[in-house]
């Protein structure tokens, strides 16, 4: 990221689909969005958290994530905040989701949503859900980590 032409400024980051799912790829995708959407996300008023993304007629659309009214508009002129939202893909990329998520199960979840040069893009994550015996065993590594540092620190 250290290339000055596309400077990246995260906006929200859903850490808690790194817990849930197994990432098995990742995609960016810009967003079709309003103009007091664009405003709340400048402020930094959005939840991902309970997000996803369907594909319907061979469209992407993201699902669920929560953007907040911008207070300085008047309510007639402002979005419903769980609005469902066209993702901006292309043909194959979606093509090949399709398949993935069809086929194998698969599900599309927002990662990150962040500021590309003036561009709000979005990071897709393509994953499989875990299973309870996969988050024990991260959150045991995570925990003997935690310990390891302990102890080189001591």
């Amino acid at each position: 990221m250290g290339n000055e032409d596309n400077k990246i400024k995260i906006i929200t980051d859903n850490r808690q689909v790194r817990f849930l799912y197994e990432i098995l790829e990742t995609y960016e995708a810009g967003i079709q969005l309003v103009g007091t959407e664009v405003k709340s996300i400048r402020a930094g008023k959005v939840n991902l958290r309970d997000g996803y993304v369907l594909i319907r007629g061979g469209e992407a659309w993201m699902i669920n994530v929560h953007i907040s009214p911008y207070e300085d508009s008047s309510q007639y002129f402002n979005h419903d905040p769980r609005r469902t939202r066209k993702l901006l893909l292309k043909k194959k990329e979606i093509t090949k989701l399709i398949g993935q998520v069809e086929q194998k199960g698969l599900t599309l979840v927002p990662m990150k949503m962040y500021f590309k040069d003036s561009y709000v893009k979005v990071s897709v994550g393509l994953g499989k859900g875990k299973k309870l015996h996969d988050k024990r065993e991260d959150m045991k590594r995570r925990d003997d980590q935690r310990d390891m540092q302990r102890a080189m620190k001591r």
